[in-house]
């Protein structure tokens, strides 16, 4: 049985993280009707005794004592963590394994990687291993952060780095949460900037999610719920909007949208938690998708996007799901695949779904998609019998294309309108450890990122003699 570990770090990645937990204790909760452990729930959250009074785990097949999540939290804000501590999930969160300060990082990177990162690291590095240790064979570590604040960005980054160092063989998934253009936090170009360095060297892949994609679908989620189409109609209460199950006072922004993230994780981790037919291990992800070190960016694309038993929306045909899955409207970055060209590509599947089916959409949409010629057959496919609770089948689509290239050039535009103004910069260069060479490294480490994607669409697809390939061991 493998184990995985969450590792949620500032304050978004702490909202989607308990999001997370709380749709994957419903789906386990409707599958598991007898309330034993089994290595599906022992996949992310570990089986405690407390009558023991000690960390004794009670095995697969036990009954379930006291559930706690294979997760480790850090904020430099205690704000969000406490309110998961007050919280209807608060006991399955492990008090050991939080870490918090009062201060916050100011949304400044530099006090978040340097600041922070240098006076918690070993605090951060006990809580890394005592994770690892609950776990009989270590699979893979999901960090959730956001790119825009000081936290997420800065110190997310520097915890992933640690992962690195501690856990070279460990997998190391990222869904890291971008900023849009209208983003209040003025220096969320430098902190984005910052941060895609440290993704580009230290990740085995990075799942972007746009702000501005779930702001736009979750417009059309609310258009939907006040009946903007016949037989497409959400409850006013459903979980989707308010993020509570029911509405309780006013309805936080970020709620749905976080959501949507969190359904995105359930469908990568199925089938690491439930059983298929075609079961795909986290770390078949990278070593199936990602060819080139430095391209590891996957765009996520979910159907359906309402995966909660309180939306009412009519079961997709098969086929349509396949085609939607490939569609604008359901990518969590705002890009356009179809225009670009891919390097691979992941469908995972979860229901009522046969290889069968999987095989003919394939052969159906495989014209239609334009791939690097040295890899036309690049599909990795897998098929979990276990479905969104509510719903028959869903879809999550992971493509490494070159479509990401539009998304950083416009992260990299805006960094060099701060840039060139030095506006703020004095609050970077104020943090012992940080030089203004951090910045234009920065900016070289995307710009040749960049670089890369467009080499790969002019030359559809030629390797540019430079380029690091993964080197395949025989």
């Amino acid at each position: 049985m493998t184990q995985s570990v969450v590792v949620q770090v500032g304050q978004c990645g702490n909202q989607v993280g308990c999001r997370f937990w709380d749709l994957a204790l419903r789906e386990h909760c409707h599958v598991n009707k007898k309330g034993l452990y089994d290595e599906a729930l022992g996949s992310f959250f570990r089986n405690v005794d407390s009558r023991k009074g000690d960390e004794t785990a009670c095995g697969v097949g036990g009954r379930i004592q006291n559930l706690k999540a294979r997760a480790v939290l850090v904020d430099m804000e205690e704000g969000v963590v406490n309110e998961l501590l007050h919280g209807p999930l608060h006991d399955i969160f492990d008090s050991t394994q939080l870490l918090t300060d009062v201060s916050g990082s100011g949304n400044n990177w530099a006090v978040g990687h340097m600041t922070y990162g240098s006076a918690y690291r070993e605090q951060i590095v006990q809580k890394l291993r005592r994770a690892a240790e609950h776990c009989d064979c270590l699979q893979c570590f999901f960090l959730i952060h956001s790119m825009g604040g000081g936290t997420g960005s800065g110190l997310g980054t520097r915890v992933l780095s640690l992962l690195e160092e501690e856990f070279p063989e460990v997998c190391r998934i990222v869904t890291s949460i971008y900023p849009s253009v209208e983003d209040d936090v003025i220096t969320s170009p430098y902190n984005s900037v910052l941060a895609m360095r440290e993704l580009t060297e230290h990740a085995d892949c990075v799942l972007p999610v746009e702000n501005q994609s779930l702001v736009d679908i979750v417009t059309k989620i609310q258009h939907m719920s006040h009946g903007g189409k016949p037989g497409l109609m959400i409850k006013r209460d459903s979980s989707i909007i308010s993020g509570q199950g029911v509405l309780v006072g006013a309805e936080r922004p970020f709620d749905a949208m976080n959501n949507i993230v969190a359904n995105l994780l359930l469908n990568i981790t199925s089938s690491a938690r439930f059983e298929g037919s075609l079961n795909m291990d986290l770390n078949e992800i990278p070593m199936n998708l990602v060819p080139f070190p430095r391209l590891h960016y996957l765009v996520p694309s979910l159907t359906p996007l309402y995966t909660l038993a309180d939306v009412y929306i009519p079961t997709r045909r098969l086929n349509q799901m396949f085609s939607d899955a490939f569609s604008k409207d359901h990518q969590l970055i705002r890009a356009d695949p179809k225009r670009s060209l891919y390097m691979a590509c992941a469908l995972m599947v979860r229901g009522n779904v046969q290889v069968s089916d999987l095989r003919r959409n394939i052969e159906r949409l495989r014209p239609s998609l334009p791939f690097v010629s040295w890899n036309q057959e690049g599909w990795k496919t897998g098929l979990c019998s276990v479905s969104p609770v509510g719903h028959s089948h869903s879809l999550l689509a992971l493509a490494n294309n070159t479509c990401v290239k539009p998304t950083f050039m416009d992260l990299r535009e805006r960094f060099n309108r701060l840039y060139r103004k030095k506006a703020h910069l004095h609050h970077y260069l104020h943090v012992e450890g940080m030089e203004q060479s951090c910045f234009s490294e920065a900016i070289t480490s995307l710009s040749s990122l960049i670089e890369e994607y467009h080499h790969l669409d002019v030359n559809k697809g030629t390797l540019m003699h430079d380029t690091p390939r993964l080197s395949i061991c025989r």
